[in-house]
């Protein structure tokens, strides 16, 4: 049997970003490191926010309920990698 943990990291909520970014000036990047494995951050992947787009859960219709959306009061923050220049990778 594989041996499992319970990941529970502290999930930031808007405050907690609006106090870190308070004393950015507005034209500094946003870098976001993704950890390798849960809670590993010495081996991350560097990135850069490129969007943000408030969360959008969607239901099709069924035989009693018309199909509908709903959009929840969160975001996804969007990254891509850093620029510079990468192997064309077909």
């Amino acid at each position: 049997m594989t041996d499992v943990y319970e990941h529970a990291p502290q999930v930031w909520n808007a405050a907690q970003l609006r106090e870190a970014l308070k004393d950015l000036p507005d034209d500094a990047p946003i870098h976001i490191a993704v950890a390798q494995d849960p809670g590993d951050f010495d081996g991350y992947r560097e990135g850069v926010l490129v969007d943000a787009e408030q969360i959008e859960k969607w239901w099709s219709a069924t035989a009693t309920e018309p199909e509908r959306t709903e959009i929840e009061k969160a975001i996804t923050l969007l990254a891509d990698w850093k620029p510079g220049a990468y192997d064309n990778l077909d």
